[in-house]
């Protein structure tokens, strides 16, 4: 992948811009073009807070390949407070500490590098909460 490419998407893997549907306020994420709910088009742009709890979770062990630098680590399903789940990368967190209902928040982090030339591409990944890493 080209460097402008990269920058073109840059917004789209560092925040959690979705969208709401105009009609019936439905939360979509990824954006779409149509609501899923009620089927309208009209959708407006919706900053998602980045706050949300673990739905559901997986390790892996055996990576794909351009993500061995991380394995093992957890994938999962995170349901964020607005509604939409959303699948992820948890990070920053050991295998024996993650639990189902555990709050976490977005962060940027490294996805990978790309192409021979090494650029590296980031993106939202998900870690325990700071309030509930101190309680």
């Amino acid at each position: 992948m080209e460097v402008p490419r990269h920058w073109r998407s840059r917004k789209s893997r560092t925040s959690l811009v979705g969208g709401v549907c105009d009609r019936c306020q439905h939360r979509l994420f990824p954006p779409r073009d149509v609501c899923i709910a009620c089927g309208s088009t009209a959708i407006s742009p919706f900053q998602f807070s980045g706050r949300g709890r673990v739905y559901s979770y997986s390790m892996v062990f055996q990576a794909p390949l351009g993500f061995a630098e991380f394995a093992p680590y957890a994938v999962g399903l995170v349901e964020l407070e607005e509604g939409p789940l959303v699948a992820c990368q948890l990070t920053d967190v050991q295998a024996d500490m993650l639990r189902i209902g555990m709050d976490v928040e977005m962060v940027t982090r490294k996805l990978f590098e790309d192409g021979h030339d090494g650029i590296v591409v980031y993106g939202y990944k998900f870690r325990p909460a700071k309030e509930a890493a101190t309680s």
